[in-house]
């Protein structure tokens, strides 16, 4: 792995400047361990806000090879992650990639493969992982020697796409994107499962999607079950506003719940402050004493995207529904 730069801050490389980037540039720029020392974009007009003030590329492998780094975040279309990823990782330069990982689990194992090779951490940014009300849920739950035990968690994720991203309209091409909803919002739910049950795994026992006219799963609702627990996960890509929450029931009976927007009423507001949770665990990227056990939750979350695909397309299971058709599981109303 490349060395840290120095006692300064550490220097990060920013590669795609669609929506989610300026989450990362605003968390950056408050944060006095990092400094912002390069972008890249195909875009000069997304470079153009830099020039002058970072040294800014259309090619992520110039700027991996323009000078030494201590992260590269990299937030580029979903159908881009593996190419990136793999060459930051060869040239020695930590990761943090937006979810997911990659599109395919083989994609995503053979990263976890190359950051065993080259001794660097590749990490996915689940930021609901950095989320107040999450963090203060997570406090809330038994010990692990408890006589309590979590039993169950719900995690919703609702909200219309086409509010979200902006000029980033790639979310809604499915080979770019990798699918639709599971593919996108899917792997921050599944994360969310994964923390609460205490990071044990999970495999997807039913699922029900609704797609749109053109193919594109804009709506489903998944169970999961572990050693740690069950999961249901509802995902809604045409929910008019947003809901993104999530209900801990325990073994006795009691409800523990955590409104991710709350006291943050503000458009994406939530986000500012889950990103430089971000950014602080990518600073501590480089104490890790395995950094190839970074990739783990990233590729856990990839292998359920894919998981979910491959249920919804199988004989045993119901047959994908269009849009209109009644759920199998009924949608509890927002709080």
């Amino acid at each position: 792995m490349t060395p840290p730069t120095g006692a300064g801050p550490l220097r990060l490389g920013v590669a795609g400047l669609g929506v989610i980037s300026r989450f990362y540039l605003a968390a950056a720029e408050r944060m006095p361990e990092w400094e912002v020392a390069a972008v890249c974009d195909l875009r000069e007009e997304a470079l153009a806000p830099f020039r002058g003030r970072v040294a800014c590329h259309t090619d992520h492998r110039e700027l991996l090879a323009a000078g030494p780094l201590d992260a590269l975040v990299v937030a580029v279309p979903n159908h881009a992650h593996a190419e990136v990823c793999a060459d930051a990782l060869r040239a020695g330069v930590p990761v943090c990639v937006e979810k997911p990982l990659a599109l395919d689990p083989a994609d995503g194992r053979r990263l976890a493969e190359l950051s065993r090779e080259y001794g660097v951490p590749v990490l996915t940014a689940f930021h609901r992982r950095y989320n107040d009300q999450v963090l203060a849920l997570l406090g809330r739950l038994p010990a692990p020697d408890a006589p309590v035990r979590v039993e169950s968690v719900r995690v919703r994720y609702l909200e219309r796409i086409e509010e979200h991203i902006g000029a980033d309209t790639w979310y809604l091409d499915p080979a770019r994107c990798g699918g639709g909803c599971v593919a996108d919002n899917g792997p921050n739910a599944f994360d969310l499962v994964r923390l609460l049950l205490g990071e044990t795994p999970s495999e997807v026992v039913s699922v029900d999607v609704t797609r749109d006219a053109a193919g594109t799963d804009r709506q489903a609702v998944i169970e999961l079950a572990g050693p740690g627990g069950r999961g249901l996960v509802e995902l809604d890509w045409s929910y008019p506003g947003e809901v993104k929450d999530v209900v801990v029931r325990l073994d006795d009976g009691t409800e523990l719940s955590a409104d991710m927007l709350g006291g943050r009423p503000g458009f994406k507001e939530s986000l500012w402050h889950e990103y430089e949770g971000v950014l602080r665990d990518v600073a501590g990227l480089r104490g890790l004493p395995d950094p190839s056990l970074a990739v783990e939750g990233g590729l856990a979350a990839l292998e359920l995207v894919a998981a979910v695909y491959a249920a919804e397309a199988s004989p045993g299971l119901p047959a994908p529904r269009s849009a209109g058709e009644p759920r199998l599981t009924p949608r509890p109303e927002p709080r």
